[in-house]
Formats: C-alpha cells, structure tokens, sequence
C-alpha cells in the first residue's frame, strides 16, 4: 500500500492551479472536469502519481470560499533548502506563516507557507528529522 493523494476543496481552481505550480514548483498532472456532478479536479506533484503521491484540488461548482475548521493540520514537504526555498517562494508571492528555524523542543528545521485557501503547507529541511 502507499499514499495516493491529499484532497483539498478550493474556492478558485486555477489561482490554487498557478499557486502550487509557480510557487511551490509543482506540476499539473492532469485535470479533468465533470459538468454533470458540477465539479473539476486537477491532480498536481512533484513526480508521476505512479510512483509519488500527490494533491488532488477539488473544485465544486459555486463554491467560493470553504471553513477549513480545527481539524486540518498541514500537508509536509521536504526541500533540501530550508532558507532558500522560503526566499524563492516569498518572491513568488507565497505567504511565509512560520518563519524558518527549529521546531519548539527540537532540532527538527521547518517552516510553514500559507496556500490561496488557507491551508497550511510544513517544509521540513531534508535530514534535519
């Protein structure tokens, strides 16, 4: 067994679509729209999703804007960059909500950037676990 995908609504597909492609450096894999159920989904990654997990954006027809709740933690990507990838995604206009460092009580380096819907996005610096 192994992770597929994270889901997550979206109120704009393609603001979320340009985010997470030029900002976060992933691709869009594929994408496909369903009129009749009134939703699109766009499948997004670093790699090919037979061999990487990857985010899948749902789009529901009308729907703006989501309450993400307390439950929602964070989707965590490791980057061999820590500093550098949270410079490359502030010039890209991202949002850095967690400023780069150790985590509380650790030595674990993260940091923490804010999508277009609010979600959560941990960077954790490769071999610093």
């Amino acid at each position: 067994m192994r992770i597929l995908h994270t889901m997550l609504r979206v109120g704009d597909l393609q603001r979320s679509i340009n985010f997470y492609c030029n900002v976060m450096g992933m691709q869009l894999l594929r994408q496909r729209d369903n009129p009749e159920y009134q939703y699109t989904l766009a499948f997004l990654g670093y790699g090919p999703e037979s061999s990487e997990a990857v985010i899948e954006l749902t789009y529901n027809y009308g729907v703006d804007k989501y309450e993400l709740g307390n439950a929602y933690g964070h989707i965590a990507i490791e980057v061999d960059d820590l500093y550098g990838t949270c410079e490359r995604i502030r010039a890209a206009g991202g949002t850095i909500s967690r400023e780069p460092g150790p985590v509380k009580g650790g030595t674990t380096e993260i940091a923490f950037v804010k999508d277009p819907d609010g979600y959560a996005i941990e960077l954790i610096l490769r071999n610093s676990l």
